[in-house]
């Protein structure tokens, strides 16, 4: 799988090992951690825009499946850096998509993004809502999509479905954590650890309390799904193109921030600043086909998010 050595990718890793499959790791480590691959999977260090270093990898191991969680995942910095997004996720997903043609692998399950919905007009996102998105990130995302879809149309055999989701928290082991720095529940950890106050970007939306509302989803059910996926695909079980990964009902910002305070034992109050420019108010999907379908579920409360997060990042000492 690429992007193995990230936050969410090694999750996936601990997963295909839980179902005994055998997983084969390929990462840049630009942003992941070799820390996070267990021991005893095999690494390979490559950029997955080097198509002769993939096809070596899917061919050397004898891969008979990618999941393909590698990409350059901030929307925000993706409109300061579009020509180094578009190169990670667009170019990069061709480049698998090439090299598992060399190699003669034909199932790839795609780790997409709500990114690609952009702001919804519907107060919950299904997998028929429009995608209109609204950074280049988002539409980088979308393109992996269609590139995924033409492949299948012109490769007899090929098959794919690509995961869309939202935010995703937590952790399943103390031996991998969220390290972005641009994520909530991250830049909230890192805050109380360092004696600092957490913010609040808006408390005005037309929420019931004011703060923006969001599908927060645990990386360890995250996980399991990808697995889910790729075992329909080889199992040639039929799927949709794509799945919205969701809780149905979301979490404010402001009910997060609580239960960090509950969590960690330290009492704060946020502080309260400006909105910031293209956050709706409301992001919340409905997971009901991938329940379905894939098995999806909610297995995590909102508790149990922040307290499994918390204990990941303790565990790995200081920053």
């Amino acid at each position: 799988m690429t992007g193995g050595a990230g936050y969410i990718g090694a999750h996936v890793v601990r997963s295909l090992q839980q179902q005994g499959m055998t997983p084969v790791v390929l990462d840049d480590l630009s942003s992941g951690l070799a820390k996070f691959v267990p021991d005893g999977v095999a690494f390979v260090q490559a950029d997955i825009n080097d198509t002769v270093a993939v096809t070596a990898a899917l061919t050397d191991h004898g891969c008979v499946g990618v999941i393909h969680v590698a990409g350059f995942k901030y929307a925000g910095v993706s409109v300061q850096r579009p020509l180094h997004t578009y190169t990670q996720n667009v170019t990069g997903t061709a480049s698998v998509l090439a090299a598992m043609e060399a190699a003669g692998v034909k199932h790839i399950v795609f780790s997409s993004s709500a990114a690609v919905f952009g702001t919804p007009d519907t107060e919950l996102v299904t997998e028929e809502s429009a995608t209109r998105p609204e950074s280049p990130y988002g539409e980088s995302k979308l393109i992996g999509e269609w590139l995924i879809a033409d492949v299948a149309r012109a490769r007899e055999g090929f098959t794919g479905v690509c995961l869309r989701y939202f935010n995703v928290v937590g952790s399943a082991t103390d031996e991998v954590y969220d390290a972005s720095p641009h994520n909530l529940f991250p830049l909230v950890i890192e805050a109380l650890l360092a004696g600092r106050t957490p913010r609040i970007n808006g408390v005005d939306y037309p929420t019931p309390d004011g703060t923006c509302v969001r599908d927060y989803v645990h990386v360890g059910d995250l996980a399991d799904t990808h697995v889910a996926a790729a075992q329909a695909l080889l199992a040639g079980t039929p799927l949709k193109p794509a799945y919205n990964l969701g809780s149905g009902t979301g979490l404010s910002v402001r009910q997060i921030m609580d239960t960090m305070a509950e969590v960690s034992g330290i009492d704060f109050t946020p502080e309260i600043a400006d909105r910031r420019p293209g956050d709706p108010a409301r992001i919340v999907a409905d997971g009901s086909a991938a329940a379905a379908d894939l098995g999806w579920k909610m297995s995590y409360s909102p508790s149990e998010m922040v307290s499994t997060a918390w204990s990941a990042r303790k565990a790995s000492g200081p920053a």
